[in-house]
Parts: structure tokens; C-alpha cells; sequence
């Protein structure tokens, strides 16, 4: 089921969809799809179906960057869709009129995970502090859903895994200021992509930098 709401940047941490570059082309997804925050970064195609007039032809591509929580106070037929165990998709308003009229308001559908497109590479952004590096991953093709990452400093040959601190944000505890970054991302497909030196040695907090894609 689906049903359109306006979504910031949500539970995937991603903050404002458009400087980020994901636009309106995204959803929230209940809690049977969202898994934690481990789908964040996945791709779905989704069409409507079985709904008659209220179903416009053609489907849509989204990339998760939400959570649509439940709501236990209402039935799952009458408001709480997002409650376990439905797999909803709540979609802004633009995208959800590309494939069902207004006023529908919910429509029934048929979905699949597809491969992410994204132009250009994987982004990292680097917020926090010395001893607290909070790296957000943007921008990811391919599987897009990521389940692990790691982080070599100049001065180091060995890769040290990041922690998932939540949504896409990955933590790290080491002081890496003063040394270029190189980052090794896997997805849930198992493909890894390195991006060697991808922030230099001068890199700053709240800082983007732009990497190797899948």
C-alpha cells in the first residue's frame, strides 16, 4: 500500500533531500521494509495496481531515505498502515500522482528492488569532531542499501571498520585529522567499491567529499 505524505530528510539521516540530490523521488518505508535503518539507500520500482480508475499507467524509481512508523492506536486498515506487518511505501505527494490520481490517497501496488542510478560518485560527508567522526554516505548506486564500511587513514595501512551510528551515518573513533581518507563500502549484494584518497589531507568537518561508484 502507499499513501502520500511530504518527507524531509528523515530516519536515514540524509538530511535535505534536494541539495542531496534525491528530490521527491523517495519513500518511507513501514516497518517490515525498513529493517532498522538497513534499507536505507535501497531503490524500488513501484506501479499501481488493482485499483481501477485511481491507477494512472507507467511506475516510478524511489530510493528509500525514511521510516514511516507504525501506529498502533489505529487498525491497519484504517490509518495504521505502516504498521507490522504491511510493507508500505509513503511517498511525497509529486512522485505518488506520477502513478495513481490525488485522491486516492492509498493505493494498492506491486514493488521490487532495482538498481540504484545515481550520477556521479558516492559522496561522504564528514560531521563531528576529532575522536568522533560521523560519516554520512550519499549518492550510492547499485545496491545503494550499505552493510558495512570501513576507513584507512594515510598514516595507516590497515582499514578500520566504521560502526552504523544510525540511518546511513557511520562512526568512527580514531583521530584521522591531518591524514587523507580513503573508504571501503559494501553493499547488500555483497560488491565493494574503494575510494582511495577521496578526502585529502587538509579535509575539514562538514565537509562532502565525492568517491568511486558501483
Amino acid at each position: 500500500m502507499k499513501k502520500f505524505s511530504l518527507l524531509g530528510g528523515g530516519a536515514c539521516g540524509y538530511g535535505n533531500l534536494y541539495s542531496q540530490g534525491y528530490g521527491t523521488s523517495t519513500a518511507a518505508l513501514s516497518t517490515a521494509l525498513f529493517n532498522n535503518g538497513q534499507a536505507c539507500g535501497a531503490c524500488f520500482e513501484i506501479k499501481c495496481v488493482n485499483a481501477g480508475k485511481w491507477c494512472l499507467p507507467g511506475s516510478i524509481m524511489v530510493t528509500a531515505t525514511n521510516f514511516c512508523p507504525p501506529n498502533s492506536a489505529l487498525p491497519n486498515n484504517a490509518g495504521g498502515w505502516c504498521n507490522p506487518p504491511l510493507q508500505h511505501f509513503d511517498l511525497s505527494q509529486p512522485i505518488f500522482q506520477h502513478i495513481a490520481q490525488y485522491k486516492a490517497g492509498i493505493v494498492p501496488v506491486q514493488y521490487r528492488r532495482v538498481a540504484c542510478k545515481k550520477s556521479g560518485g558516492i559522496r561522504f560527508t564528514i560531521n563531528g569532531h576529532s575522536y568522533f567522526n560521523l560519516v554520512l554516505l550519499t549518492n550510492v548506486g547499485g545496491a545503494g542499501d550499505i552493510v558495512s564500511v570501513s576507513v584507512q587513514g594515510s598514516s595507516s595501512n590497515a582499514w578500520q571498520p566504521l560502526s552504523r551510528n544510525w540511518g546511513q551515518n557511520w562512526q568512527s573513533n580514531s583521530y584521522l585529522n591531518g591524514q587523507s581518507l580513503s573508504f571501503k563500502v559494501t553493499t547488500s549484494d555483497g560488491r565493494t567499491v574503494i575510494s582511495n584518497n577521496v578526502a585529502p589531507r587538509g579535509w575539514s568537518f562538514g565537509q562532502t567529499y565525492t568517491g568511486a561508484q558501483f
